[in-house]
């Protein structure tokens, strides 16, 4: 799987799947009229969403592979880099995909707010497990959109492209909002191993080395992407793992600010703030005191 194809524009990843380009911008690709291939490395300039049919290799994000199996979708953001591994045996392609470039939803509703589907920013172990009931949802929204494609052009048809596309991906906020509750083998125990993290951070010398910890270093030490991770926190606690993680360093602080041998300053630089100053607003903004407030009044 060394080989690397680049897909810089729809009608580059519709030529290699032997499927018509119907609009510069947007295509619902049929992949099982793709010629047989062997597995290869793959960049896309544009955005992909891929809803396979069967096992036909693993499918590999980066070094890790995919929890990827029959009946899911994976989410591609442009240039990122994806690949099959089929350990150099020639398979079929099955399924579809759903690709759109970036300059299609410019000046809609849809490109204003493409930051909120966060699972583009999803990494390995993280694919979308669908139900039967899902999967005929997401196959009749890209029917949809393939029904725009082969009717005539007019003045309608970007705008229900575009809302067939938005549509689909608000259904796909509402299967992973499913799949962390129902996935408890795959997310129980998250906010615990993450609560420990924390508390592992803190009993070390790592916030003097490192600083404060991050949603970043947090997610990469849980094995998720920081997206992912974020999410599944939100979706846990009501708020954001970056709240949740300012929260902890407050409980820290409140502890050591009553330790007289030590001024504020430095137990700011021991929790890992750069500036004691930056940790004198963050503690009143949190506590509604100040420190040195805190740590005479209580």
């Amino acid at each position: 799987m060394d080989n690397m194809r680049r897909f810089e524009t729809v009608s580059d990843y519709n030529a290699f799947n032997n499927n018509e380009t119907l609009h510069p911008l947007v295509s619902v690709v049929d992949l099982s009229k793709a010629s047989p291939r062997s597995g290869s490395r793959m960049y896309f300039g544009f955005y992909t969403i891929f809803l396979k049919d069967v096992k036909c290799g693993d499918l590999v994000y980066g070094r890790h592979t995919y929890d990827y199996q029959e009946g899911t979708l994976v989410f591609l953001a442009p240039g990122q880099v994806a690949g099959v591994n089929s350990n150099g045996e020639i398979y079929q392609p099955k399924g579809y995909a759903l690709i759109f470039h970036a300059d299609l939803i410019h000046g809609t509703s849809l490109g204003r707010h493409i930051q909120e589907y966060t699972f583009f920013g999803y990494q390995s172990n993280e694919a979308l497990h669908l139900s039967e009931r899902e999967r005929n949802i997401v196959l009749d929204c890209f029917s949809k959109i393939e029904y725009e494609l082969t009717h005539a052009i007019d003045k309608h048809s970007k705008r229900l492209i575009v809302s067939n596309i938005e549509l689909f991906l608000s259904y796909c906020i509402r299967f992973y909002d499913r799949q962390f509750i129902t996935r408890d083998n795959t997310h129980k125990g998250i906010l615990e191993k993450f609560e420990n993290l924390l508390q592992e951070y803190y009993e070390s010398d790592k916030p003097q080395t490192i600083g404060l910890p991050t949603v970043a270093y947090c997610a990469n030490e849980l094995h998720l992407s920081p997206n992912y991770f974020g999410d599944l926190i939100k979706k846990e606690t009501g708020i954001t793992a970056q709240d949740y993680i300012q929260s902890k360093v407050i409980d820290v602080a409140k502890e050591r600010i009553f330790d007289q041998d030590k001024s504020v300053s430095q137990i700011a630089l021991e929790l890992g703030f750069k500036y004691p100053q930056h940790f004198a607003r963050l503690f009143k903004q949190r506590v509604g005191k100040s420190p040195n407030e805190y740590r005479t009044f209580g």
